[in-house]
């Protein structure tokens, strides 16, 4: 079979096209489910129909693209894919450069007649970033959402995720159907750009991912006592704000004295009835916690709720914790590395093992079958702003890497 490689040209022309949708004045937010998300699907239907393609959708939002070899077969399918939400105000490329190699993979394996012996799908998996729900579109893949637990996710602005899925039309029942039958996939390998600057630094065109990080997540909120701003003696306020604002300052001891790698992060705070000359009655705090371990991550877990405990205690507060769940750390397929390594050498491209400090899809794909992912450089280390960039030579290359490692699992 002649050598397959990507049209470099579309992939950038369709990465381009997609950071129009809620593009802001530097940057992306592209929330799933919002307004901005649902142009640019309509906008990727638009794409995949155009290449003589047809695109479905789960009940929860996630997308499949599938190529079929041209004559019958059950065998499982090669799953490659990513997600296209965005964090509010990021960049162009997470999640958007695997689903868009996705696509441009399907795309050449149809227009070059590849002797395929198994499908292909392309995926793109819904609210990867966690508006309701850290990696929402792979976590209902893996495992069922119930009618209860849905029906309790809400997102950053409070909203229901029932809600926006009901504003879409969706059958809001269906978001509880989604789970993937066990062996239907028969490998699944995913393209990123790597979010941090151990590449870049290291002069390797290609990262080879050994594991994800497992994360965790929950909600802690501070109630006190709403007071007048002026009236009320510094000594008689009972203001969760400041004893949230304690434990937050000492998340870097508490991380520490889990291990080397425990990290935790507070990225919304929500402050109750919002006045400015009001004490706040409620202080609400997201958190995001992170390390190698299952039994680290339980640790921290438990660590930070009994500082938050303690904090609400010395300013007479009370504090309660919501847990979100767990997402496991996952080590990936040690022949998909191998396969990686090997179609990138194939390619002229220097490699490096790695881990993923960051969570991804893909950690919940290898649940489901082999899982691997690739790598590309981030300029700077940037990632999660609109300084996120990644140069066009490397998008290529990875996409090529990416292409090629699919057809090797999808005709032998």
């Amino acid at each position: 079979m002649k050598d397959v490689t990507v049209d470099g040209s579309r992939l950038r022309s369709t990465l381009e096209e997609l950071a129009r949708f809620g593009a802001t004045a530097s940057g992306v937010s592209r929330t799933s489910f919002s307004a901005a998300d649902a142009e640019a699907r309509a906008w990727l239907r638009a794409e995949v129909e155009a290449s003589g393609l047809s695109l479905r959708t789960d009940g929860i939002g996630n997308l499949f693209v599938t190529v079929a070899p041209a004559g019958a077969t059950d065998a499982p399918a090669v799953w490659t894919g990513s997600h296209i939400d965005s964090v509010p105000d990021g960049g162009r490329f997470d999640g958007a450069l695997g689903s868009m190699a996705a696509l441009e993979v399907v795309r050449r394996l149809t227009e070059a007649d590849v002797p395929l012996r198994r499908p292909v799908t392309m995926v793109v998996f819904a609210d990867e970033e966690g508006c309701y729900h850290h990696l929402l579109g792979s976590t209902a893949l893996v495992r069922p959402f119930p009618p209860d637990e849905l029906a309790a996710l809400r997102g950053r602005d409070d909203d229901l995720l029932v809600d926006a899925l009901g504003g879409l039309g969706w059958d809001v029942a269906a978001a509880g159907r989604t789970a993937v039958p066990a062996g239907s996939v028969h490998a699944f390998v995913e393209l990123h750009i790597e979010q941090g600057a151990v590449l870049e630094t290291s002069s390797a065109d290609i990262g080879v991912v050994t594991s994800i990080v497992g994360m965790g997540g929950g909600r802690l909120e501070f109630t006190g006592r709403a007071d007048h701003a002026g009236t009320t003696p510094m000594a008689m306020r009972r203001d969760p704000l400041r004893g949230a604002g304690e434990f937050l300052a000492q998340l870097p001891d508490i991380t520490a004295s889990i291990s080397e790698t425990a990290v935790a992060t507070c990225g919304i705070i929500g402050v109750e009835p919002g006045g400015a000359n009001v004490v706040p009655a409620l202080a609400r705090l997201q958190l995001d916690f992170r390390d190698v371990r299952r039994e680290a991550i339980e640790d921290l877990e438990t660590a930070l709720v009994a500082a938050a405990s303690d904090a609400a205690g010395r300013h007479g507060l009370e504090v309660t914790h919501t847990r979100d769940s767990i997402t496991d750390p996952a080590p990936l397929d040690s022949g998909l590395q191998d396969l990686i390594e090997s179609v990138a050498a194939g390619r002229g491209h220097s490699t490096r093992l790695m881990p993923s400090g960051a969570g991804h899809d893909a950690q919940n794909m290898s649940r489901l079958a082999p899982t691997g992912m690739i790598f590309i450089p981030s300029t700077g280390g940037r990632s999660h702003s609109p300084a996120e960039h990644s140069s066009w030579a490397d998008v290529e290359a990875g996409a090529n890497v990416l292409l090629g490692t699919v057809i090797a699992l999808a005709t032998r």
